[in-house]
C-alpha cells in the first residue's frame, strides 16, 4: 500500500469523489481521501492522501486556499455560479472603478452565508439534498478571511481575479456577494485552485499523468511522504531506550529526546532510527509530550511507497 499525499490537478466534470474513486482503480488500493470537495466545474488543485496519509486530511483541510476566479456581473443564479437556474437579471452599469473599489471591499474579516447548493449540513441534511428538493432553510453566517485579492482584469461585465482565503471559504459566495454589493447581481463563471497549503498548481498530475507514471514505475516520485507533508512542525528524534515509548503512542518527556532543548507546541516525533511516529503535542501541566496523530505502524504491517 502506498502512503503519503499525491498533488492531483482536478480536471472539469469530476467531482471531488470521482477523483478518489478512480485512483481507487489507478493504483489497486482502497485508503485513499481527499482533503477538500471541489465542485465538478471547478479545477486545480486536489490534494489526495494515501494509505496512513488519509489521517492527514482533516489537517490539510484546515489550510488557506488560492483560487483565480471569474466574476460575470448582470446575474444571480440558485447555485451562485454560471450553472446554476438564473433567478434575476440587471443592467451592469458600473465602472472600473466601482468594481475595483466593491470587490477589494471584501479584503479581511468576512461574515459569509453559506450557500444552498453545498455540502454543509442542518439538523443532519445536506443542504445541496435540500434545496434540489425544493427547500431553503436559513443559514447562520460563518467567519472566513479574505487574505488577500488581486484583480488580474477587468473587463465588464467579467472580472477575473486571484483570492487567498481561509479554510470554508465559498468563492461563488464572494462572487455573489460582490454583485449585491454592486447591485446588479453576480455570479461565478470560471474557478481553478491554485494552491492549497503547500501543494501548488504547477506540481499537480492529471490522473492520465498518475497512470503513466505508474505503467513507468515512477509513482514514488510523486507521492509526498507524510512527514514531509508535516515539515512545518520542528522535528525530535527519541532516545533508542525510548523509542518503544513512541512506537507504542505512550507520551514521552523531554529527556526522552536525542536533543533536550525540544521546543514547546507541536513537533513531529521520530524514532531512534529515523522512522516517523507522528504528531506530539507539549503538554506543560504534565510536562509531557502526547501524540495528537500516530503514524508509526509495526514492522510486519509497514509498508514503503
Amino acid at each position: 500500500m502506498r502512503n503519503g499525499v499525491i498533488n492531483i490537478y482536478k480536471e472539469q466534470g469530476f467531482t471531488s469523489h470521482d477523483v478518489v474513486a478512480k485512483l481507487r482503480g489507478i493504483l489497486k488500493q482502497k485508503k485513499i481521501g481527499h482533503t477538500g470537495t471541489l465542485d465538478p466545474d471547478a479545477e486545480g488543485v486536489l490534494p489526495v492522501c494515501l494509505g496512513s496519509g488519509t489521517k492527514l486530511c482533516d489537517m490539510l483541510t484546515d489550510r488557506d486556499k488560492t483560487y483565480e476566479a471569474v466574476l460575470l456581473l448582470g446575474q444571480s443564479t440558485d447555485t451562485q455560479d454560471a450553472a446554476g437556474t438564473v433567478l434575476e437579471r440587471a443592467e451592469v452599469s458600473v465602472t472600473e472603478e466601482m468594481v475595483r473599489e466593491a470587490v477589494l471591499s471584501f479584503t479581511g474579516d468576512y461574515e459569509q452565508i453559506p450557500p444552498m447548493y453545498s455540502a454543509l449540513k442542518v439538523n443532519g441534511k445536506k443542504l445541496c439534498d435540500l434545496a434540489r428538493a425544493g427547500r431553503e432553510v436559513e443559514r447562520k453566517a460563518r467567519p472566513v478571511v479574505i487574505h488577500r485579492i488581486e484583480i488580474l482584469e477587468i473587463d465588464i461585465p467579467r472580472v477575473r481575479m486571484s483570492v487567498s482565503c481561509s479554510k470554508g471559504t465559498y468563492i461563488r459566495t464572494l462572487c455573489h456577494d460582490i454583485g449585491e454589493r454592486l447591485g446588479c447581481h453576480g455570479c461565478m463563471e470560471k474557478l481553478l485552485r491554485t494552491k492549497a497549503g503547500q501543494f501548488l498548481l504547477e506540481d499537480s498530475l492529471r490522473l492520465s499523468e498518475v497512470e503513466r507514471l505508474r505503467d513507468e514505475g515512477r509513482l514514488s516520485e510523486v507521492i509526498l511522504p507524510v512527514d514531509e507533508v508535516l515539515a512545518a512542525f520542528p522535528k525530535a528524534v527519541l532516545k533508542e531506550g525510548s523509542s518503544r515509548l513512541g512506537h507504542n503512542g505512550n507520551p514521552v518527556r523531554k529527556s526522552d529526546f536525542d536533543i533536550q532543548d525540544v521546543q514547546d507546541g507541536k513537533i513531529r516525533v521520530y524514532d531512534h532510527a529515523g522512522i516517523f511516529i507522528g504528531i506530539y503535542v507539549w503538554r506543560p501541566e504534565q510536562c509531557l509530550y502526547r501524540p495528537v496523530k500516530m503514524f508509526y505502524q509495526k514492522m510486519k504491517l509497514r509498508e514503503q511507497v
